[in-house]
């Protein structure tokens, strides 16, 4: 039984990488740091959303063998509304993904600084940093294999390697298990908590995910016999991606240093007291979990634009390597040269802010049809917590753009 679960593990742990990049490590670090071990039940309470959402988008893909933007295009008749779902998509997937994936490609920075130090090569009066060329290189290679099974493979090692980092590094910090589990069973709301908080549910229900996972389990599975290894699959792998965010935030509580800003802040800050090894495991997890992302997110663009737009074909199309690799390029560029594309970032907050509950709205709709979906349609209780999650989505959605505009 054990053996045939791993033989079948696989998007599942995808979608972990995906979610768990230096923008969540980065939020786990401010949150313990700030406030403690109060805010791990918001870490809870995501990785409880996010199961629910990722199975549906599961059951989608291998019921329908459609990904989740080729079942909207389907689904949605109306040509005004479909249009501009397809644009809102295009828009908050691929430009966002773009633009955030300076973010992933500094994060993986971040980690190969602590461990080898600053390295820049002059090209005229431009500044280029080996470290973002280095990671640049390693994602295009897994890329551009274009092999399903061996991308899978590479990405649940470094997974692995991820959280295997992250929580020696917590144990290491000895925390009190009464205290976590107090923090992540009872709700509290710190003074200046409330953004925190929604970053924190933010940056786990991460839109893109859904249409990551629809897409890559018609890689894995064609039966709707294998329901049960995607359904263990996707709980197994986020409960683990779960447990590196709950990891950081216990690790980065011991340290109570307001100067702290990002994972390599916190692994310099408790080398002092854990020595060095700490520092370590924490730059290889910093290193991984960009890494990571840094090839899930232009992944997950190219499939939305193939679903969206209709192309046929699959990982080593044309159409389909140009767009992860625009992404790549862009994601390289900036962060080798400190470019900080702030208005672009600030639109695709926007746009994901309004994309999450949309998608979640169209999501719950689909996955009650009976024509898409037949007997394996969303049950009661699937639909329960599926609207709250909508509801919460909506608000987090509204706060989200508040926050861009200043207005909170």
């Amino acid at each position: 039984m054990i053996k045939n679960w791993f033989k079948n593990i696989g998007p599942g742990t995808l979608v972990a990488a995906a979610f768990i990049g230096p923008g969540t490590v980065t939020l786990c670090t401010l949150a313990g740091v700030n406030f403690g071990l109060n805010l791990l039940w918001a870490m809870l309470l995501s990785i409880l959303a996010t199961i629910v959402l990722q199975e549906m988008a599961a059951r989608l893909g291998i019921v329908s063998q459609k990904g989740l933007s080729e079942v909207i295009r389907n689904e949605i008749k109306h040509p005004f509304i479909k249009q501009c779902i397809t644009v809102l998509i295009l828009a908050a997937i691929v430009i966002g993904n773009a633009s955030y994936e300076a973010g992933n490609i500094s994060g993986g920075i971040l980690g190969l600084e602590t461990l080898f130090g600053y390295s820049t090569i002059q090209i005229g009066s431009i500044s280029l940093n080996i470290m973002s060329l280095v990671i640049g290189i390693i994602a295009f290679a897994l890329l551009y294999i274009g092999n399903y099974k061996f991308l899978e493979r590479a990405l649940i090692s470094l997974v692995i390697l991820m959280s295997v980092s992250f929580i020696i590094t917590a144990i290491i910090t000895k925390p009190n298990v009464l205290d976590i589990i107090k923090g992540l069973f009872v709700p509290t709301f710190p003074e200046k908590s409330l953004l925190t908080i929604i970053g924190l549910i933010g940056t786990t229900v991460v839109p893109y995910n859904l249409f990551l996972h629809a897409a890559l389990v018609k890689e894995r599975w064609q039966s709707t016999n294998d329901l049960a290894y995607a359904r263990k699959d996707t709980i197994i792998s986020i409960v683990l991606g779960g447990l590196v965010s709950i990891a950081i935030i216990i690790s980065a509580a011991s340290i109570q240093n307001m100067t702290i800003s990002n994972g390599a802040d916190l692994a310099k800050s408790l080398a002092p007291l854990y020595g060095d090894f700490s520092k370590y495991f924490i730059a290889i997890g910093l290193f991984a979990a960009g890494i990571t992302s840094a090839i899930t997110a232009p992944l997950a663009a190219a499939y939305v634009a193939k679903g969206c737009l209709g192309w046929s074909g699959g990982l080593k199309t044309k159409r389909f390597r140009a767009v992860w690799m625009f992404i790549l390029l862009l994601g390289v560029l900036f962060s080798s040269i400190g470019i900080k594309p702030i208005e672009i970032i600030k639109f695709a907050q926007i746009a994901n802010g309004m994309l999450l509950p949309i998608i979640a709205g169209i999501l719950l709709w689909i996955m009650n049809k009976t024509s898409v979906l037949g007997k394996y349609k969303n049950s009661i209780i699937q639909n329960i917590f599926g609207y709250t999650i909508l509801a919460v989505s909506i608000f987090l959605g509204l706060k989200s753009i508040f926050k861009v505009f200043n207005l909170i």
